[in-house]
């Protein structure tokens, strides 16, 4: 029994939520994420006061850091988990499960945030599609060529892939609808408080460690998926050639396999310079091939959405195995 449900549950809440997610998209008004976000921004704010007149310790920022994520993170986790511990009918334990997996499941949003980039550069709206770029990126796209600007979607549709996809399912066939709770508010606290700036280097380390254990093995699993699915004789070969040479010299343990991965599965060379906060940067490669294109964003959507099919029927393969074992 994956997430201590039997298969007919399981079945019945992975596919229902996925289902949710792919007709319904993301929650246009009162997204439950939104809400949550607000709430970490209070707490932030309640927490995080250090200032050049009163600088807190290191330990303190650290540990203020720690408190803040687990008040943020902790209570609504365990409301899920003492929700689904009451003896529930599995219908209804099916339809909460499902519920949660489609407010954490992130594979309709993606491909509604980035295929319109590739449309407006494919019909050379060059504002419009900076414009959509700067939603879904940190870096600088005001003066962002067509190749940068697909570059930059590109990545970001290779990596948001684990995080707003295969992250989710994993922690899902892991715990659950809270598992997949616990995941996306930890990613989403990574990404508002997981960045080396004087206000959250500190302060942030926390939400950022936690995310990198909660997204160590989904982020290998991505990686591998990618390569499997690489389209073009070779390309599996040359994908993992790229995770094993590039992956090491990426910042983030987790996104430089899954992004080396995805831009060597499709042929692609991405990385390299970027300007983030007006600061030109210069990243490691990724991949090896063509530059990007407006096309290769579609290419690297449906290389995201051909694996999460693969998750999918392996879930319910391995549920089913376990069911009848």
């Amino acid at each position: 029994m994956l997430a201590g449900l039997d298969w007919t549950t399981f079945a019945a809440a992975l596919l229902a939520g996925v289902l949710l997610d792919a007709i319904l998209g993301e929650v246009s008004r009162l997204h439950p994420l939104v809400g949550f976000g607000r709430l970490a921004k209070a707490i932030e704010a309640r927490l995080n006061r250090s200032s050049a007149a009163a600088p807190a310790a290191p330990v303190a920022r650290f540990a203020l850091g720690a408190l803040a994520w687990a008040l943020a993170v902790v209570p609504l986790t365990m409301l899920a988990a003492w929700t689904f511990a009451q003896p529930l009918p599995a219908a209804a334990q099916a339809a909460l499960h499902a519920t949660l997996l489609y407010f954490c499941l992130g594979l309709r949003s993606l491909r509604d945030h980035m295929l319109p980039i590739g449309r407006a550069l494919q019909s050379k709206d060059l504002p419009a599609a900076r414009a959509l770029t700067a939603r879904i990126v940190s870096r600088d796209t005001e003066q962002a060529t067509v190749s940068e600007l697909a570059k930059a979607a590109t990545e970001s549709t290779l990596e948001n892939g684990n995080d707003a996809v295969f992250g989710t399912l994993f922690w899902f066939a892991i715990a659950g609808g809270p598992g997949a709770l616990l995941f996306r508010l930890a990613n989403t606290l990574d990404a508002m408080w997981g960045y080396r700036t004087e206000r959250f280097n500190l302060f942030g380390r926390s939400a950022a460690r936690i995310d990198d254990a909660l997204n160590y093995l989904p982020a290998r699993l991505t990686a591998m998926s990618y390569a499997l699915l690489a389209p073009g004789a070779g390309s599996t070969r040359r994908a993992l050639a790229c995770w094993r040479k590039q992956a090491p010299a990426w910042s983030s343990p987790n996104a430089g396999p899954v992004m080396s991965t995805g831009a060597g599965a499709l042929g692609l060379q991405l990385g390299g310079a970027a300007s983030y906060g007006g600061q030109a940067e210069q990243r490691p490669p990724l991949g090896e091939g063509a530059e990007a294109s407006a096309a290769d964003i579609t290419r690297a959507w449906r290389l995201v959405r051909n694996a999460s099919g693969l998750w999918i029927a392996v879930m319910l393969a391995i549920a089913y195995g376990v069911h009848h074992a």
